[in-house]
């Protein structure tokens, strides 16, 4: 990838141009017993993108492009001669003072969705939802992903060879909520293993409660075709009837369909002995895939989103875990799936991401996924369920 320029997809294939600080703090080539990791900090220029904060990561075995602007999401990476990511309409990333968050209908968020790694939450992370009056209460997937990081840093273990880019990002309305998320992204030397531990913390002195997703979205060319979605399950349920009526494939991929309407299934994920669950997208055919671990204890659900459009329209899979099921706030609390946090209390969520780019490496995650799944009684459900899904 060019240092001046990031070549995207786009229905326009213009580039994104960055600006490059290199006197930034964040900055460096840091040396470590393992090898190097170099960090580039700067601002993307033009368009909506104008003034969006960047952070390229290079191991030496992926390259990953953090979001600080947007709330410490992360754009795309680069594993050997894979790109991850997905080639969304809207044209990103998207600054978040061009995201009407808040419009009326609640899906505002949509305007600027087009990374590879989104946060939903804080306050909520589901379908919006209103007051008895129509007035909106709140919008699609919360605010987290459209919030700015700050104090930006970077931690380096020169021994092990790990790295840590952290940023916080606060959630606060007064009277009502102050959330902290710190984040860290770390990396090995020589890794192409992405991990990321995120802090959320009731800075408040009274109760408050949380939900939170990742939005992990996979197109092209991980997605193709005769991909398949792997995970050690206990139960599945689709969330709607038109779900429901691909039941039988729903971790089969397709070919891109113009007008497919998007299919989404709830999971309760089979977490081993440590309590991690585990999903992988591969690409059978060129033996590539994404894996995905996630630890249950804080992140007990998964979702998938099966969005397989027309490519101008968002060829996309989202591998999703989650607290809760990505309903409207108020049923999720009405289910008891909302994090409850004491005044000064955190929580610790965890998530892995695995780039895959050899058949080897895919059929190993493949064998421990389906080694996982063997002691348990995979509840596929053929209809929506009334506690998971609103509404029914």
């Amino acid at each position: 990838m060019n240092s001046e320029i990031l070549c995207r997809r786009r229905l326009d294939d213009s580039p994104v141009l960055v600006a490059w600080n290199q006197h930034s703090s964040v900055s460096g080539n840091f040396e470590t017993a393992c090898g190097p990791i170099t960090i580039k900090h700067g601002l993307l220029t033009g368009g909506k993108s104008e003034g969006v904060e960047v952070v390229l990561v290079d191991t030496g075995a992926v390259r990953v492009l953090l979001l600080p602007s947007r709330g410490m999401g992360i754009w795309k990476m680069w594993a050997g001669h894979v790109e991850i990511g997905w080639a969304s309409p809207v044209d990103g990333p998207v600054h978040p003072s061009y995201v009407p968050v808040m419009d009326p209908d609640g899906l505002g968020w949509l305007e600027g969705f087009d990374e590879l790694v989104v946060r939903c939450g804080l306050e909520s992370n589901g379908a919006p939802e209103k007051h008895e009056n129509g007035t909106l209460r709140y919008p699609l997937h919360g605010r987290i992903a459209n919030l700015p990081a700050r104090d930006l840093r970077v931690e380096v273990n020169q021994e092990t060879g790990y790295v840590e880019l952290i940023g916080d990002v606060v959630e606060s309305k007064l009277f009502f909520k102050r959330l902290r998320l710190t984040s860290r992204a770390g990396f090995f030397a020589n890794s192409s293993t992405v991990h990321i531990i995120d802090e959320v913390t009731n800075e408040r002195t009274v109760p408050a409660s949380m939900q939170l997703l990742y939005h992990i979205n996979v197109g092209v060319p991980i997605l193709a075709n005769g991909s398949t979605l792997d995970i050690a399950f206990d139960e599945i349920a689709p969330k709607d009837a038109l779900s429901a009526s691909e039941i039988q494939a729903w971790n089969q991929m397709g070919t891109p369909q113009s007008g497919y309407g998007e299919r989404v299934y709830f999971v309760v994920p089979k977490a081993d002995d440590a309590n991690w669950a585990c999903a992988m997208l591969s690409n059978v055919d060129s033996g590539i895939g994404l894996g995905v671990q996630f630890d249950t204890r804080t992140l007990p659900y998964f979702i998938a989103w099966k969005n397989t459009a027309a490519n101008e329209d968002g060829y996309v899979l989202g591998l999703e875990p989650s607290t809760n099921f990505p309903n409207h706030r108020s049923f999720e609390e009405s289910q008891g799936r909302v994090v409850s946090l004491a005044a000064g209390e955190t929580k610790v969520f965890r998530i892995t991401l695995h780039p895959l780019t050899a058949h080897d490496d895919v059929d190993a995650l493949r064998r421990s996924i389906q080694k996982q799944s063997k002691d348990s009684d995979q509840i596929v459900r053929d209809a929506p369920k009334h506690d998971w899904t609103a509404g029914l």
